[in-house]
């Protein structure tokens, strides 16, 4: 597993005087985000850990009272930074799902073991995730995120094996 944390909100702004913050969460999960959960607020090469004291939704995003911000001025020091938390801490998947961290930089075969590239990025879709797949030449592959095509994943050895769709590499 990656040892570095992983982002899971965005600060967007102050939310009033007492030290709230406006938060984009960047998670599928918005129990991360419930009080007395351990979080590190990252901003630039900046480190601060806390713990959440309040949480309230407002639709896309969430009022957060943290416990190392206690006013206005300290919560716009921290606008733009994002939320953070350990490898170790984050939600398990069902079989068979895997979070974006756990699959960039993967190298991609196909099922007869030919390398087709890296795994350079994720794109979410409104049918199915794309797998951006970079090659040697620097071309980039893009490839369905679909059990039909992904026939393999070892997360252990940053492997993903794919039966291509005909036509995609043409």
């Amino acid at each position: 597993m990656t040892k570095e944390r992983i982002v899971v909100g965005r600060i967007a702004a102050p939310h009033g005087i007492r030290g709230e913050l406006k938060v984009i969460p960047l998670t599928d999960f918005p129990q991360r985000f419930r009080p007395g959960t351990r979080l590190f607020i990252q901003q630039g090469e900046k480190t601060i850990p806390t713990k959440v004291t309040r949480a309230r939704h407002t639709g896309s995003h969430i009022i957060l009272k943290l416990a190392e911000i206690n006013d206005a001025n300290q919560a716009e020091a921290v606008q733009g930074a994002v939320l953070q938390v350990e490898p170790w801490e984050v939600e398990p998947l069902p079989e068979g799902h895997y979070y974006h961290f756990q699959l960039i930089g993967s190298q991609v075969f196909t099922v007869a073991k030919d390398y087709l590239g890296n795994l350079t990025d994720i794109l979410t879709t409104g049918a199915n995730d794309v797998y951006v797949v970079r090659n040697e030449d620097g071309r980039e592959i893009l490839i369905p995120a679909l059990k039909s095509v992904v026939r393999r994943v070892d997360l252990a050895k940053k492997e993903l094996y794919v039966e291509l769709p005909p036509g995609l590499l043409d």
